[in-house]
């Protein structure tokens, strides 16, 4: 195989260099040749062997011609010529001998250098595939901790998505919390406003029955004072009239007092449901849970009230008639047995 010229005189100059360094006492090593000049093994081998060559002392010919002192003794001494071409082809052949055993010693240092070389290098390579195979198991290593990476961080925007659409829904709901609360002031607003209605009704109840049995009491009044006046003729007819009156009287002060107990379950119904109220609210700001029961059962309170309301009212209404009833029939009854009695006498 022939080197390329750069790289030959790349190997050449390294060689000349490592061997003037080592003081010309012995020649540099291929490994080292191939480490220098930076070259493969196959390169450094062929090209130390060429410059060992170049380095190593050459046979030297024999020469041709007649040596002059031969020619001179020719004559005289063709014994001494042949021996002394004799010598002269022996010391050739010895000198030939020489260099061949000191190139095959170098070939042999050669050739243990190049076994040296590439046990070197096959443990460098060795050595190298080591690294090799840990960079990679590294980077396999590495893959998979950037695959764990990109997982957790997959893993991470998914659960921030899922906090961001948490908050967006607890957004949502806090909205339409506080809308239902705004909602429930509202309906709790009109409440109070229909409980302040009831009890103004209630209060206006209450001073139409006083005015009414006030009135009923000054009927009353009249019809005893027309008792009295017939009594005087008729003293068993204004006996009878005075326990029919008496009736009449104690029926109203029952209903009268029927009628108070009726005030007072309103007023405690009133009262009861005002507390109910206070509480819903109280409820609906901790917590703003339970708008729609707090809701329906302030109007069902309010419906019960305006029907206990309503239902005392009929009852007043009942009560005066009856009266009245009683009373008119009791005067009618006092009339006739007077004019009766004005007949007779």
């Amino acid at each position: 195989m022939e080197l390329a010229k750069d790289t030959r005189d790349r190997i050449f100059a390294t060689a000349d260099s490592l061997y003037e360094q080592a003081g010309r006492a012995a020649f540099p090593t291929v490994d080292a040749v191939r480490k220098t000049a930076r070259v493969n093994m196959n390169d450094a081998s062929a090209g130390m062997k060429e410059w060992r060559r170049a380095q190593t002392a050459q046979a030297a010919p024999v020469a041709v011609q007649v040596p002059e002192v031969v020619m001179q003794a020719s004559s005289a001494a063709l014994a001494a010529l042949w021996h002394e071409a004799q010598e002269l082809a022996n010391e050739s052949l010895r000198a030939a001998q020489a260099g061949w055993d000191a190139e095959r010693i170098e070939a042999e240092t050669l050739n243990k250098q190049m076994a040296d070389a590439f046990e070197a290098q096959k443990t460098e390579l060795e050595a190298g595939q080591a690294r090799i195979e840990e960079l990679e198991a590294a980077g396999r290593q590495a893959a998979a901790d950037a695959e764990a990476q990109r997982q957790q961080i997959e893993e991470t925007r998914n659960a921030l998505l899922g906090v961001q659409q948490r908050a967006a829904v607890a957004e949502q709901r806090a909205e339409e919390i506080e809308r239902r609360a705004s909602d429930l002031r509202t309906e709790l607003d009109h409440a109070h406003q229909e409980a302040a209605q009831g009890r103004a009704e209630l209060a206006g109840v209450r001073q139409a029955h006083a005015a009414e049995i006030e009135a009923l009491r000054a009927d009353l009044a009249t019809s005893q004072a027309k008792a009295e006046a017939a009594a005087e003729k008729a003293a068993a007819v204004a006996d009878a009239l005075r326990t029919e009156l008496a009736t009449v009287k104690a029926r109203a002060e029952g209903a009268q007092e029927a009628n108070q107990e009726q005030r007072k379950q309103a007023a405690t119904e009133a009262h009861r449901m005002a507390e109910r109220m206070t509480t819903a609210q109280a409820e609906r700001d901790q917590a703003g849970k339970g708008e729609r029961q707090a809701r329906e059962e302030a109007r069902e309170e309010a419906a019960t009230l305006r029907g206990q309301l309503d239902a005392l009212k009929e009852l007043n209404t009942q009560l005066m008639q009856a009266v009245k009833a009683k009373s008119d029939n009791a005067e009618q009854k006092t009339l006739k047995k007077t004019d009766k009695s004005n007949t007779l006498g």
